[in-house]
């Protein structure tokens, strides 16, 4: 929208050319969410602990957790907001790529508002059945997934390695139900890394800042040529909305660190979680995510493990999942842990990063 207008203005003012420089709209964007987070971020919180929407803490989780029942959770929603108005203000909205971005972005968060809303209700942990949750996730991604299939390249299917230049093979039709349970499950690791104060808004930091910089290389023909990396068109654009997303998990960590004033809820972190999954099949970094993600990919990949061992074994392979519970039962405080995370989440940034110049 101010993208637009300050375009109509460039004959009038050389000046205001600079606000069409991306470099200038993607730190900026970063900035407005930010201030926005700080400005209203505690008139939210308050006005969400007058409505009592409140977090209900499980009883079988770690018993210094119960202190935070009630704390004022849908944190997500300033999250949302915040960048949404960025995006209004400095984002191109004639590229498509922002709008399916966006798209995937709002969707989420209406499936974990949900979820999150019947736990507020209810009084209990227990949100959305775990079955109609999956079936909207994977609805939501089955259109989106469908929607980058048939808008892309003939590119779009196909499927890159990290340290490899050229594309290992390319996927066709196969791509589909690939990409599907990329979103998904993306999504739900993300979700389940939201367990610590701090924890999944650091790590969110790391990981958008690391798309930023992939998008801003993969919408370029001179830097994407010289490391490599396929170029997409448009694709660059997207590093408005992935500062503009790290400058909100800044702000709204502001209020979540320990002792966390205000908590994400599944409005954030599914919301984020589908974003970067949707991020990296367009900029395609399908598996390089998983390596931006390392510690998302533990932590889903620790529940997988303990349910499939107490099914078959009827044993547990850890104290409690998802990993970061395992590592307070084991007497590792919790700023610790969450501090020790976010310096795993720096390392696999920093691998997914030299891979551009390794291949």
């Amino acid at each position: 929208m101010l993208y637009e207008l300050i375009e109509l203005l460039y004959s009038f003012f050389t000046p205001f050319r600079v606000f069409g420089y991306l470099t200038f709209r993607s730190a900026f964007a970063a900035l407005t969410t930010l201030l926005i987070c700080f400005v209203f971020g505690a008139r939210i919180i308050e006005f969400l602990r007058t409505l009592k929407i409140g977090q209900s803490i499980r009883h079988d989780g770690p018993a210094t957790h119960l202190i935070k029942s009630g704390t004022p959770t849908m944190g997500g929603l300033f999250i949302i907001m915040s960048v949404v108005i960025a995006m209004l203000l400095w984002g191109n909205l004639q590229n498509r790529l922002i709008w399916i971005t966006m798209g995937a972005f709002l969707v989420f968060g209406a499936i974990g508002f949900i979820d999150d809303y019947l736990k507020v209700t209810r009084g209990n942990s227990d949100g959305l059945p775990a079955w109609v949750k999956l079936i909207m996730q994977f609805g939501a991604a089955i259109a989106i997934v469908l929607i980058i299939y048939f808008t892309g390249t003939e590119d779009t299917t196909a499927l890159y390695i990290p340290f490899f230049k050229d594309p290992v093979l390319n996927m066709g039709l196969w791509w589909i139900p690939f990409a599907v349970l990329l979103v998904v499950g993306e999504s739900n690791a993300v979700n389940f890394s939201d367990g610590l104060d701090g924890l999944l808004a650091g790590l969110l930091i790391i990981v958008f800042l690391t798309l930023a910089v992939l998008t801003y290389i993969t919408g370029r023909v001179d830097y994407s040529e010289y490391l490599g990396i396929p170029y997409i068109p448009e694709a660059g654009e997207l590093t408005v909305f992935c500062l503009a997303a790290a400058g909100a998990c800044v702000g709204f960590l502001w209020f979540n660190a320990h002792p966390a004033e205000v908590f994400m809820g599944d409005t954030g972190s599914l919301s984020l979680g589908g974003v970067i999954a949707v991020i990296s099949l367009i900029t395609k970094k399908e598996l390089l995510i998983l390596v931006i993600g390392g510690v998302f990919v533990l932590e889903i990949a620790s529940v997988i493990i303990q349910v499939a061992s107490f099914k078959l074994r009827k044993k547990r392979v850890f104290k409690m999942a998802p990993l970061h519970h395992h590592y307070e039962l084991m007497g590792w405080s919790e700023i610790k842990t969450v501090i020790r995370f976010w310096i795993l989440g720096g390392i696999f940034a920093v691998i997914a990063l030299s891979t551009l110049k390794i291949q």
